[in-house]
């Protein structure tokens, strides 16, 4: 009995994404059936009381507390897979669109985008992990004659992504002590679009609201136009409520996602916190749209702030565009009664969902 039950089940593969955060882990685990994602199990864990410090607070921690943390999670979320990709923290990257002299030759062009690069990272290059990405042109106009068709091309936009080795080293060995197998390690920024970004041509600007700061970028043609970081976040809010309520940072923090910004000003310190963030905001947006002279379609909240109550209402009031708070399940299979719960916590899971799909991709 048992060789045919084995012979014929159902070949399910499962994955895993792991979110390394500042102030949290996070992991989702999906397995592919009939070509659908299928949310199996998800959950998280705050980082802080293992560094002494609250829930929600960014910490420091070394790797084998981190190692220790991911195992207690991996444990209580009833993961069942170790295959799985793992996040780098967009604060320990460095991320750089810049225009480089164009060659025809693929090799001469790879050659020109390495000597160029080292002028670009501020360490030496065989400190890190280098990568590139030459962005496509657009769709060139339809000329009358075949010789204007083909006009000369002097430069090419280029995607700098760059790792400190000590980074993916120290995240090599929080996957491997805590049994996991780790095919890829991704840029926090990267996962996110793949999970929360539906229209991959339009310009989107994404703000990620993390712990101890917010991440605001354009993405286009699915790639990173511009990118910038403030530093402020949602531990910054967190210390807002607590402060002015007269509260702990425990009590703080569940009022955040409880009442947010929908309480008639009685919670009047979380908008000042978001003012400074939207202030950023506006200007990197007015950059953004100034340089490349085209308006960003839609704004789109994630990250641990984005789970503040009527953050979406809030800032829709604040920005004349279309404005939503992600909800990156909605790429996965899951039971309709946990729909509610899911769309409430989405934006914190944001990368670790986006891991996941990558992943799937190789199963």
């Amino acid at each position: 009995m048992s060789f045919f039950s084995d012979l014929f089940a159902k070949k399910e593969k499962s994955v895993l994404g792991v979110d390394i955060g500042s102030s949290s882990l996070k992991v989702v685990q999906l397995r592919k059936e009939r070509g659908q994602a299928i949310l199996e199990t998800y959950g998280e864990l705050a980082l802080g009381p293992y560094g002494g410090s609250e829930v929600g607070q960014a910490t420091n921690l070394s790797a084998e507390q981190i190692t220790e943390t991911l195992k207690d999670l991996l444990r209580e979320a009833k993961v069942t897979t170790t295959s799985c990709g793992v996040s780098i923290p967009f604060a320990r990257s460095l991320l750089t669109l810049v225009k480089l002299p164009y060659r025809k030759d693929p090799q001469e062009q790879k050659t020109v985008i390495e000597l160029e690069a080292r002028k670009y990272i501020p360490v030496p290059v065989n400190e890190v992990q280098l990568d590139w990405f030459i962005v496509p042109q657009a769709e060139p106009a339809q000329f009358a004659d075949a010789e204007s068709a083909a006009p000369t091309r002097e430069t090419v936009e280029v995607l700098l992504v760059a790792v400190h080795n000590d980074e993916l080293a120290l995240l090599q060995s929080v996957a491997a002590g805590a049994g996991l197998a780790a095919s890829f390690y991704e840029i926090e920024i990267f996962s996110t679009i793949r999970a929360v970004v539906e229209d991959p041509v339009k310009p989107v600007m994404v703000i990620d609201v993390g712990a101890a700061s917010t991440k605001t970028y354009v993405v286009e043609h699915g790639v990173v136009a511009i990118s910038h970081a403030i530093s402020v976040g949602s531990q910054d809010i967190t210390r807002a409520i607590s402060v002015s309520g007269n509260v702990s940072i425990p009590q703080a923090e569940a009022l955040k996602k409880k009442e947010g910004l929908g309480t008639d000003g009685a919670l009047g310190s979380p908008e000042l916190v978001f003012s400074r963030i939207f202030s950023e905001v506006r200007r990197v947006l007015m950059q953004y749209e100034t340089g490349h002279k085209k308006s960003v379609s839609s704004i789109i909240f994630t990250g641990g702030g984005g789970v503040t109550k009527e953050l979406g209402a809030y800032a829709k009031k604040t920005f004349s565009i279309d404005v939503r708070v992600a909800d990156p399940f909605k790429k996965t299979e899951a039971p309709a009664f946990m729909r509610p719960v899911l769309e409430e916590i989405g934006p914190e899971f944001a990368v670790a969902v986006g891991l996941a799909l990558r992943k799937l991709e190789e199963v």
